[in-house]
């Protein structure tokens, strides 16, 4: 490879990153959020502060899948309050409930509101407000074995929310064999099908699961002393904690956020779909076209990634059967780091340490492409490499023979071939990215599998959502797999 493709290829390279880059805001500095520490300007510029919620715990945060998505609820109603006061406009930001903190932490969102209790654990990472709310938790078992008290949960199975204060609640009960998962609807589900004996909920939460499944029962637990209640998590150091504790004060003292308090929890109770043990699809009612949509964002999550990943794939493959030994070294060594780590630890890395290292405020679906993409791109080189070494040497030896550059045989001979040689593993590839898709709804983007949890959330159901996102799927990697099978046996004809 000479001197002259070997900076083409990295040109190459180097757009395919700006290209995709193209999709995201420009820098965090310009990004318009929260940046000073001085709190008489914090909004006079017209400065947005990021919410981070996980709009999976109604009533305090959802999202409203039947009007248009759009995320309400208790705490969302008190935020923009609030923000309304400063002069600030409200900016949310939705994701996982255990990546809240983190998102604080590394300058993803100004401040998070999310049912959050304060804990000792948490005050030491991040500033609280004053509590706006204080709930009970309560345990919600099967009907036909309900239990009444903690203490009857003793060597028994108990399910909470991870990342949650339901966690401390337990904590002192003797040999519990405890389930930590990142939504309610999970716990329901391992709760109704028999993997464990409770689950432990926040009140209004409980109410909504019990008048959707009549199979369920709840019973409160005391409230401890310690109790400090649902109060709004800062930075360290957070310029606003002060105004926000003002403005809170000022809509305790107005009666505004009783009101906003009695809306919510009125409406939590008598409203949910009713009384159902078995599968019923009535549920998804409403609900059907938001699911649905969530078929552009996988399909153009999963497009971006294998293109991504085949381009960048193919560079590294003319890395790896280069001559030049440094290029060599950085492709084996690029695969064998992304072959041998987690692709879920390479999502998160990706997206929550870029704002930190590059002071750069990465979209999630680009975070998304990008870990897919570079993911794919380490197996797919090692593909791509075996179709070309399947191609017959003499036909590489007579095009040098012929003159004919080293760039334009690989072009117009050799990649043809290969990738015809390798087209199943293709497919198979492109398959894989369309299930795995599924994992970037831990970092908030709509897929398909995000879009169920919210529904979830809704209906107070799991099944039916998750039954009906799972035949979506199925429908598009037939679509994929036929597709493929049609181009193939095309390619083979024009042998």
């Amino acid at each position: 490879m000479n001197k002259s493709a070997i900076v083409r290829i990295l040109a190459l390279t180097l757009i395919v990153f700006i290209l995709l880059g193209v999709f995201g805001p420009t820098d965090r500095s310009g990004a318009n959020t929260l940046t000073s520490n001085a709190v008489t300007s914090l909004c006079q510029d017209g400065k947005t502060l990021v919410m981070g919620t996980s709009p999976d715990y109604p009533p305090y945060e959802n999202v409203d899948a039947k009007h248009g998505g759009e995320i309400v609820g208790l705490d969302i109603d008190i935020a923009k309050a609030i923000t309304s006061k400063l002069g600030c406009k409200l900016e949310i930001s939705a994701m996982d409930f255990n990546g809240l903190i983190a998102a604080l932490q590394t300058g993803r969102v100004d401040f998070v509101m999310s049912g959050m209790s304060v804990t000792p654990e948490r005050k030491e990472n991040v500033d609280f407000s004053d509590s706006y709310y204080s709930a009970r938790n309560t345990i919600v078992s099967k009907k036909k074995k309900p239990f009444t008290t903690l203490q009857e949960l003793e060597n028994g199975r108990i399910g909470v929310q991870l990342g949650s204060t339901q966690e401390t609640a337990i904590a002192g009960l003797n040999n519990a064999k405890v389930t930590k998962l990142n939504t309610i609807s999970a716990l329901i589900q391992e709760l109704k099908s028999n993997r464990i004996d409770a689950a432990i909920v926040e009140d209004a939460v409980a109410i909504g699961y019990i008048e959707s499944n009549a199979d369920l029962a709840f019973t409160m637990i005391p409230s401890g002393d310690e109790d400090e209640g649902y109060a709004i998590a800062f930075p360290k150091g957070s310029a606003l904690v002060a105004p926000f504790n003002t403005e809170l004060a000022a809509l305790d003292s107005s009666g505004e956020k009783q009101k906003m308090i009695d809306k919510w929890f009125n409406q939590q109770t008598g409203t949910q779909t009713g009384n159902h043990s078995n599968l019923d699809f009535s549920v998804l009612n409403g609900y059907v076209g938001y699911l649905v949509r969530g078929i552009f964002v996988t399909l153009l999550f999963t497009l971006v990634s294998a293109l991504f990943g085949f381009v960048w794939g193919s560079i590294l493959t003319l890395f790896k059967i280069s001559s030049i030994r440094p290029l060599q070294l950085f492709a084996t060594v690029y695969t064998s780091v992304f072959r041998g780590t987690p692709l879920l630890l390479q999502l998160f890395i990706i997206y929550f340490a870029t704002p930190q290292l590059f002071d750069y405020d990465i979209p999630a679906l680009l975070a998304a492409g990008l870990a897919f993409g570079l993911n794919s791109a380490a197996y797919l080189s090692e593909t791509i490499r075996g179709g070309i070494m399947a191609v017959d040497r003499g036909q590489r030896e007579a095009a040098m023979a012929l003159g004919i550059p080293y760039r334009t045989m690989m072009r117009s001979i050799i990649m043809p071939q290969a990738v015809k040689n390798i087209l199943p593993a293709l497919v198979n590839e492109c398959v894989a990215l369309l299930k795995e898709s599924s994992l970037v709804s831990v970092i908030g983007v709509g897929d398909l599998m995000r879009r169920a949890s919210v529904v979830q959330a809704g209906t107070f159901r799991a099944f039916e959502a998750l039954l009906f996102v799972g035949a979506i799927y199925y429908c598009l990697v037939l679509i994929l797999t036929t597709l493929a099978r049609l181009l193939e046996r095309r390619l083979r004809r024009s042998d």
